[in-house]
Parts: structure tokens; sequence; C-alpha cells
């Protein structure tokens, strides 16, 4: 079977507020998800909507073409240059729990990334953008934990 998939993240200040948004299309079928948290980064919210897409699947072995506007995702995964990373504990590297978390689903089906340049008029990544930006302004915004713990054994928060 297979899915398309896009995603965009957000983040207002960088780190700031963030959200992520991503429309699954499979068929005559669509679902979209998004959420918003109080404190994170554009990258970590561009990687949790791959992540959560991902995840929202019920079934396993699918094909599963991602498009997203983020290099930062598409060239670490499609480059490889995640998987070394893992190799090596991710020794300074940001994200290393969505990280881990992708990687325990990539097995899991064919996974292939494509690059889109954003806010460029494509209509499923405006959505996403629309989804994300929605999604960080927002009430109700959750707490990324691991980013917030980070930023308070760093001295930032």
């Amino acid at each position: 079977m297979k899915v398309t998939v896009y995603t965009d993240g957000s983040a207002r200040g960088n780190p700031g507020r963030g959200g992520y948004g991503a429309v699954l299309v499979s068929g005559q079928h669509r679902k979209e998800l998004s959420a918003g948290y109080r404190l994170t980064t554009n990258n970590r919210m561009e990687l949790l909507a791959v992540i959560v897409a991902i995840e929202s699947m019920k079934l396993e072995n699918l094909d599963i073409t991602i498009y997203t506007d983020s290099k930062y995702v598409c060239e670490a995964v499609e480059k490889k240059w995640v998987f070394g990373w893992a190799q090596k504990g991710f020794k300074d590297k940001k994200n290393p729990d969505l990280w881990r978390r992708f990687l325990t689903l990539f097995p899991k089906h064919n996974i292939s990334f494509k690059w889109i340049k954003g806010h460029a008029g494509h209509p499923m990544n405006e959505r996403c953008d629309v989804l994300a930006t929605t999604a960080a302004d927002g009430g109700n915004l959750l707490i990324d934990e691991f980013y917030e713990q980070e930023q308070v054994k760093s001295n930032l928060l």
C-alpha cells in the first residue's frame, strides 16, 4: 500500500512556541495531524511531524513517500547521516531523542524522502504550514519535555 505524507514544522522565535502539521494521503483517504508545543525548535517540529505521521500508520511494510521542506530531515535520512550519528551515540548531535524514535520506525516501512521548497505555493505544503503555525499559535500547548530539560541542563531556562 502506498502512502504519501506531507509535513511541516514551525517555531515562533526558534526556540519558541512551535507546532507541526502533517497530511497523509492514501487513495481516497486523507488524514491531518497537528499539535503545538510551548517551547521547542523548528527542526524538532519538522522531525516530529515525520515521526507522528509514521506512528499513525496502522499497518507495517507500507511504501511511504514523505515530502518535506526540511533539508535537515530529508538529507539526514537520504544521505544516511543519521545512521552514522546513531552508531556514534548521537555525540554532539541535536535532537537525539527524536532521531532515536524515528529510527525505531524507519525499518518497519519502505520510506523515501523528497525535498520540496517551502512557501512556494505547493498546496499540501501550504496546508501543513497552516496546520503547524495554527498549532503553535493555539492554546493548550504540549511540553517538549526533552528539549526543556536540555535547556535547564544548559542553564538556558
